[in-house]
C-alpha cells in the first residue's frame, strides 16, 4: 500500500480533477487565516463594543440632525422666560399623579461636547447665547418616550465645543465614558426656547444648525477581559477550520491513492495471459 500512497502526487492530481472542492478548501483556509489575524489584532488594539448602542457619540450625532428654530407666534417674554415650562416637568407631574408612591428621579449633566452651533440668519453674535428645547429619548437614540431637556450654552463663535446641559430620568443618559465637565459660569442670560425639527427652516424663521465631530474618546470600548475572550474564540474557530482543511487533504490523498491502486490492479489483470503455457 505504501508504494501506492504518494501524497503530493495524489493531491496534485486531485486538485486538477476537482475544482469545486479546491475552491471550498481555499475559502476555509482564507477564513482560518483571517480569524487568526483578527485574534492577534484584538490583542494590540482597542475595539468598540458592538453590544452598546447608547453612548455620547450616538446621542450627539442624533442631536445634530435637528434644526433648532425659534418658536413662532410667541412673545419676547415667553421666548426668554427664565423658568421654562418644560415638557419634562409636565411628564413628571403626569407620572406622579398616576403613581404617587413612585417619585421620579432626574439626572442633570453639564458637559463640554464637540458641537458647533451655526445660524444662517442675521441674528447677531452667537456668543453667550443659550438655546433650550425638549426632546423624546427615542429622538436621541436613547430609546423610550421619556422627556429629555437640552440647553446649549455657546461659549464662543469660533469655539469647536459647546456647553451642553442635559436632564433626563436617572439611568437614561449614557454615563460612561463621559465628556469633560463644562466650567460653571455666572450668567444672567435667559435661554431662548427653540423647537427641534428635521424639516428645513422657513426663510422668516431664525434657526440654528448643529455640527458634530465624532470623538473616539466617547465611544464605549471592549474591556481587556472581553478582548481576550473574543481572541480565544477566534483562535478556537481557526484551529477547527485548519483541522477540517487537514482532513480534506488527507481524504483527498487517500481517496486518489485508492483509485490509482485499483487502476493498477486492472492493468495487471489485463496483462495476464489468458492461457498459461
Amino acid at each position: 500500500m505504501m508504494a501506492f500512497w504518494q501524497p503530493l502526487t495524489s493531491l496534485r492530481s486531485y486538485v486538477s480533477q476537482n475544482p469545486p472542492v479546491v475552491t471550498f478548501f481555499l475559502c476555509l483556509m482564507t477564513l482560518a487565516v483571517s480569524f487568526i489575524y483578527l485574534s492577534f489584532y484584538s490583542y494590540t488594539h482597542s475595539l468598540p463594543n458592538p453590544d452598546t448602542a447608547k453612548d455620547w457619540n450616538h446621542l450627539l450625532s442624533s442631536l445634530s440632525q435637528f434644526q433648532l428654530c425659534v418658536k413662532a407666534n410667541v412673545s419676547s417674554a415667553e421666548l426668554t422666560s427664565p423658568v421654562p415650562s418644560s415638557l419634562m416637568e409636565q411628564e413628571i407631574d403626569r407620572e406622579t399623579s398616576v403613581n404617587s408612591t413612585k417619585t421620579p428621579s432626574v439626572s442633570s449633566l453639564h458637559l463640554k461636547v464637540p458641537l458647533v452651533v451655526t445660524t444662517s440668519s442675521n441674528s447677531g453674535s452667537l456668543k453667550d447665547l443659550d438655546l433650550y428645547t425638549t426632546l423624546r429619548a427615542s429622538q436621541l437614540s436613547l430609546g423610550g418616550d421619556e422627556i429629555v431637556s437640552v440647553t446649549l450654552d455657546i461659549l464662543s463663535e469660533n469655539d469647536t465645543y459647546t456647553c451642553l446641559t442635559i436632564s433626563g430620568p436617572t439611568g437614561l443618559l449614557p454615563m460612561s465614558p463621559l465628556p469633560p465637565a463644562c466650567a460653571a459660569t455666572e450668567k444672567n442670560i435667559s435661554p431662548i426656547h427653540v423647537e427641534a425639527s428635521y424639516q428645513q427652516p422657513r426663510v422668516s424663521q431664525t434657526c440654528y444648525s448643529l455640527h458634530f465631530k465624532h470623538d473616539p474618546t466617547l465611544t464605549v470600548m471592549l474591556t481587556q477581559v472581553e478582548l481576550r475572550v473574543a481572541a480565544r474564540h477566534l483562535l478556537e474557530v481557526s484551529v477547527c477550520l485548519l483541522g477540517i482543511c487537514l482532513l480534506l487533504c488527507l481524504a483527498a490523498s487517500l481517496t486518489h491513492s485508492k483509485i490509482r491502486r485499483q487502476h493498477w490492479k486492472e492493468l495487471d489483470l489485463q496483462n495476464e495471459p489468458l492461457i498459461n503455457p
